[in-house]
């Protein structure tokens, strides 16, 4: 007497039918945990050590990126504590004239934009919540004016992208030490010169959540993956 060997359609079945009802467990209890865990690159400031009750307790200083006040590329003067409070930020750097790696830089944070563009239909937008911020290390020669026409080159929406310029020392003393896009010495004068292809994530709570090669499509689809993660993240408690 022979045995029937299962055929392929009957395995699969079988596989479907178990194997769909966990991977759908598997998304909602990801998605239903309390807290959505995106990348943590957290700059610590400083660790206070202090005994207590004779034992040794560590408290650690984050750091906070700082307020941010340049010229966008309309004109106006903002801040970017005043302006954007509450969303989610993405920084990089560039200049009009870079023949090299800042016209793939801003296309692909061109890319960034599209995806988080306004939804008419208001279901689920992420434009209100994340502003990409590309900033000219090159401030000398890029007015306002110079980077209203690269923005409009780029589809640039200045309600979620803005191009900044102002006072070279502001804008190097702000790559340097508050987002770190750089460990070279310099003093923001006329030989310092930061050419970076870094775009940094931070999040509404000002601080650095990743660092991403702005010329890797796989990294910026990662950065897209992680604003979507920390719009999940659960206020941290007060």
């Amino acid at each position: 007497m022979s045995i029937k060997t299962p055929n392929k359609k009957y395995i699969i079945g079988i596989a479907a039918a178990f194997g769909l009802p966990l991977f759908c467990y598997l998304i909602v209890s990801q998605m239903s945990k309390d807290v959505i865990h995106p990348p943590r690159y957290y700059v610590v400031d400083s660790v206070d050590i202090k005994s207590v009750g004779g034992k040794m307790q560590y408290d650690t200083m984050y750091h906070t990126v700082g307020d941010l006040r340049l010229t966008n590329q309309v004109g106006e003067l903002i801040s970017t504590d005043s302006n954007l409070k509450g969303k989610i930020l993405v920084f990089d750097f560039f200049f009009v004239s870079c023949p090299t790696i800042c016209p793939r830089l801003t296309a692909n944070m061109a890319t960034l934009q599209k995806a988080f563009k306004k939804n008419k239909a208001k279901l689920g937008s992420l434009d209100t919540v994340v502003h990409f911020i590309s900033i000219t290390v090159n401030p000398s020669n890029d007015s306002f004016k110079r980077l209203r026409d690269y923005a409009d080159k780029h589809g640039a929406n200045s309600d979620q992208w803005w191009f900044l310029t102002g006072d070279k020392k502001v804008i190097y003393n702000f790559a340097r030490n508050e987002l770190f896009v750089t460990v070279a010495p310099g003093d923001g004068g006329p030989e310092d010169f930061i050419h970076t292809e870094k775009m940094v994530l931070v999040d509404k709570d000002r601080k650095i959540r990743g660092y991403y090669n702005g010329l890797d499509t796989n990294e910026v689809r990662k950065i897209a993956d992680d604003i979507v993660l920390l719009t999940l993240e659960k206020e941290k408690k007060k």
